[in-house]
C-alpha cells in the first residue's frame, strides 16, 4: 500500500533547525546515516518526494542533486518557481516540479508519479506543518538526535488546535540517532 509519509530528522526537544534555520546540527552521522536501515528502507520504497523551496534550494548547489538519494520525481511546494531547476540528471529518474497551487495539489501530484511507490515528505518544516495540518500524511517518520538545541525552528508548531493520534509502528535505535515510524490514526 501506498503512503504519503513526512520524513525529518529533530532534535530531542523538537528543532529542526537551528536559529539560523540551519539543519546541520541534526546530520553529525550525515555519512553514516547514508548507511542505515532506516534510509535504505526510506529509499527503496520512495517513488515521489514532496519538499519545501527553502529545502529545495539547500540542495541547489554546484554538485546539486545528481548524487541526491532519491532520483525520483520531486514536487517542490513553492510560490516563486526558480528560472532554471538545480543540476541534476534526468537520465536517473530525478526531475522537478514547482508547485504553486498548494500542498494538496502536490500530494495528488506525487501519489500519481510515484505510481505503487511511497510518497516522501522531505525538509522543511512548513511544508510538515502544512501537511499535518491538511491531514494528508499516512505516516510520521521521526529520527530523533540526542541533541537539545533550545532554539531555532520547531517542527510541531502551526497545527491548529485539533488532536491528532499516532500508533507506533516501528523504531530503530543507531548510536547516533533513534528513527521511530508512527501511523497516522484516521
Amino acid at each position: 500500500m501506498r503512503v504519503v509519509r513526512l520524513f525529518m530528522s529533530m532534535s530531542l526537544d523538537g528543532f529542526v533547525a537551528d536559529r539560523d534555520r540551519k539543519p546541520i546540527a541534526l546530520f553529525p552521522d550525515l555519512e553514516n546515516l547514508r548507511n542505515t536501515p532506516a534510509l535504505a528502507e526510506m529509499i527503496e520504497a520512495t517513488g515521489a518526494v514532496l519538499m519545501g523551496r527553502r529545502s529545495y534550494e539547500m540542495g541547489d548547489t554546484e554538485e546539486g542533486y545528481v548524487e541526491y538519494e532519491h532520483q525520483v520525481p520531486i514536487f517542490v511546494v513553492t510560490h516563486r518557481v526558480p528560472n532554471e531547476p538545480a543540476k541534476h540528471d534526468p537520465g536517473k529518474g530525478l526531475s522537478f516540479t514547482f508547485v504553486t497551487d498548494g500542498v494538496e495539489s502536490a500530494v495528488e501530484q506525487a501519489r500519481d508519479a510515484a505510481r505503487e511507490k511511497d510518497v516522501q515528505g522531505i525538509g522543511g518544516a512548513q511544508l510538515a506543518q502544512q501537511l499535518i495540518a491538511a491531514d494528508l500524511l499516512d505516516q510520521i517518520h521521526l529520527s530523533l538526535l540526542p541533541v537539545l538545541m533550545g532554539e531555532g525552528l520547531r517542527l510541531f508548531e502551526h497545527l491548529g488546535s485539533e488532536q491528532r493520534q499516532l500508533e507506533k509502528i516501528k523504531s530503530i535505535d543507531s548510536v547516533e540517532r533513534t528513527d521511530i515510524r508512527y501511523r497516522v490514526v484516521k
